[in-house]
């Protein structure tokens, strides 16, 4: 039978020893997005507060059969952690209901919206790097197989004959992905000969780096309100003051508690923002925690080899602000605020973007590390 209507959902999120309740609200609420995001309509949220993570439930037995009470009319129980494959198959059992971790929420948004050949790849590749530790789960029925004398069978077997078949197609991927890179590779050859500095949108998912690429290029590039609506890149040509010419590219959104498989297996798409001459960090100013969000990204940049390349700040939203928002930077200090809804400080951005580039083709010549303005802490 084929179901009819998004899959009803209950999230679960802990708030852990000595972490702050607020911090715990706005993980669960960010996780009510992403679950929206994927299809699903969030039923109810669950919050639970507890000195140590249980190692069989994580989130303790007894909690789980409340939950199990609660769950009339729910099809997937999403919780707002990593969780082992035993104690996702633990909750299963508890719940009888499909249980599903962070992680895997973001595989299946990404599993969705990839649309290329290379972002469809990467998804299979993290999808496959995440299910590998699980598939154990699979031959619980016949744990009692390779014990020792009289134990020993097919399942043992069985399981591993699952793991080579999934490491041969990881394999497989990988190789399928080094051609991808270098065919991009390629591509960027002509681009070199043509001296155009390429420029990249980094930023928190839904921070509006797509809007910001449309307001500054008209890229035409689709814009949702909802995580993860970019994953392929764009590139875009961007005329700066003086008739000058860069390239734009947009790419994938971050988001905290990022998943590492997304990291590694999305390297090929970051290879833009690798090698942009200058990143475009795009934070919501608007959002309660946006400190913590430029923090997230700050993060993944550094995991990727980047924290020491020229960033300029690009405060969006700020016509969330407020009539007339004040701000204590001005021109060369690497911060800019914009709104790309209504074309605020757009004109201050492009100039901030060339006098970027300028510093950072002049430190190019003299070896000096490439940064753009003054300090870039918030």
């Amino acid at each position: 039978m084929t179901r009819r209507g998004p899959e009803t959902a209950l999230l679960v999120g802990v708030v852990r020893h000595r972490q702050p309740r607020w911090e715990a609200e706005d993980s669960l609420a960010e996780l009510e997005q992403l679950a929206r995001a994927a299809g699903a309509r969030v039923a109810e949220t669950v919050l639970q507060e507890r000195d140590r993570l249980e190692p069989r439930y994580l989130i303790g037995r007894g909690k789980a059969e409340e939950i199990r009470g609660r769950c009339g009319g729910v099809d997937v129980v999403i919780l707002d952690e990593d969780l082992s494959g035993t104690q996702q198959r633990n909750l299963e059992k508890v719940l009888d209901r499909r249980v599903v971790d962070r992680t895997g929420l973001i595989l299946d948004i990404f599993a969705q919206r990839a649309q290329t050949r290379e972002g469809k790849l990467q998804v299979e590749l993290a999808q496959l790097d995440y299910l590998l530790p699980r598939l154990a789960g699979a031959w619980t029925h016949l744990e009692r197989l390779g014990g020792g004398i009289g134990t020993r069978g097919p399942g043992e077997t069985q399981l591993e004959s699952d793991r080579r078949r999934v490491k041969t197609r990881m394999a497989k991927i990988r190789k399928d992905l080094e051609q991808v890179r270098r065919h991009r590779a390629l591509l960027r050859r002509p681009r070199r000969k043509v001296p155009f500095p390429v420029v990249a949108l980094v930023g928190y998912t839904n921070a509006g780096k797509s809007s910001l690429m449309n307001a500054l290029t008209r890229a035409g590039v689709a814009v949702r309100d909802q995580f993860f609506a970019t994953l392929d890149p764009t590139l875009r040509r961007l005329v700066l003051p003086g008739g000058r010419v860069a390239l734009l590219s947009d790419t994938v959104g971050f988001i905290r508690k990022i998943p590492h498989q997304l990291v590694a297996a999305f390297q090929a798409t970051l290879e833009e923002v690798q090698a942009a001459e200058l990143l475009l960090h795009v934070v919501d100013i608007s959002h309660p925690h946006a400190d913590l969000q430029q923090a997230a990204v700050e993060v993944v940049l550094g995991e990727l080899g980047l924290a020491d390349r020229s960033t300029i700040l690009v405060y969006n939203k700020i016509d969330r602000l407020g009539p007339r928002p004040e701000f204590p930077w001005g021109p060369g200090s690497g911060r800019v605020a914009t709104s790309a809804k209504t074309g605020m400080g757009l004109d201050a951005l492009r100039h901030e973007i060339a006098a970027a580039l300028d510093g950072v083709m002049s430190s190019a010549g003299t070896g000096e590390p490439r940064r753009a303005g003054g300090d870039a802490a918030c």
